[in-house]
């Protein structure tokens, strides 16, 4: 059992490629990989989303990375089918690396252990999309510690705004696709662009896949700041952090709350004291 915390995800990657985390990459093939392209617009908000999503079947497990809409060709899918794990860890486009190694370690380390943690099973569930969707907001915004007055969010989503403004908690919204919120703020599309004067992290998992994690990481450790985590994208991947600059993962493997109308299970992680 791993009982010191990797220094990057390149670390992590590397543990993973030479069988530190579990069986050799080499002798696990993929079975299945396949892309999701969904649209969301929730009844009465003015902001759709449009969302890519490559996952990668390893056993019974399955690792998902987010992607940029209309990045990854079809010949990119072809390229994870029947490959092993270990081809995959060493792809040279980030986006299946991180699906391959969060494929891996969810096979090795499923929830609700990832990472050899105590994770937290929660429900979320809802008669629409936005009241499911709100009611995972509350899950994610309660992972933040008592005390904070301001959040620099990276990864803008309307209800996690929603949910901290219900809480009179100020934010700096942050994404890389710019923009304004659904109340007219201006989003920041880059960390340095954004005002610094928060007092805590809410980043989503999505800056696995544009090499941006370690960037945050580092912010927080740095500034002593709590950095959450609320991931789809390296569901598997990110709870290896907890202790070394991240202080809690809402964790949310495939399939994703938003695409099924049925109750859905998160898992959370919290930083051991």
């Amino acid at each position: 059992m791993i009982r010191t915390h990797p220094d990057s995800v390149a670390e992590l990657t590397r543990w993973a490629r030479t069988g530190r985390l579990g069986p050799d990459p080499d002798t696990l093939t993929t079975s299945t990989a396949f892309r999701t392209t969904y649209g969301t617009r929730h009844a009465g908000r003015t902001r759709a989303y449009r969302n890519e999503v490559l996952s990668i079947r390893v056993g019974a497990a399955v690792g998902s990375c987010g992607l940029e809409p209309g990045t990854a060709a079809d010949d990119l899918i072809d390229d994870c089918v029947a490959a092993t794990v270990g081809d995959l860890l060493e792809h040279r486009v980030t986006s299946v690396r991180i699906a391959a190694l969060d494929a891996y370690l969810m096979h090795g380390h499923p929830h609700p252990n990832a990472a050899d943690l105590p994770g937290e099973p929660v429900v979320v569930a809802g008669p629409t999309s936005l009241a499911k969707s709100r009611r995972r907001a509350h899950t994610v915004i309660d992972l933040l510690p008592a005390g904070v007055t301001k959040v620099l969010v990276v990864g803008v989503v309307g209800s996690l705004l929603a949910e901290l403004r219900d809480r009179s908690i100020a934010y700096v919204p942050c994404d890389l696709a710019g923009g304004a919120t659904e109340w007219g703020e201006p989003i920041f599309e880059s960390v340095s662009a954004a005002p610094s004067d928060y007092d805590a992290l809410l980043v989503t998992g999505m800056t696995l896949g544009n090499g941006t994690f370690d960037e945050f990481r580092a912010i927080a450790r740095e500034r002593a700041l709590p950095l959450v985590l609320f991931a789809q994208t390296g569901s598997a991947v990110l709870p290896w952090f907890l202790g070394a600059g991240v202080h809690a993962v809402s964790a949310e493997p495939y399939p994703f709350f938003s695409l099924d109308g049925a109750a859905s299970t998160l898992v959370t992680y919290r930083e051991l004291a």
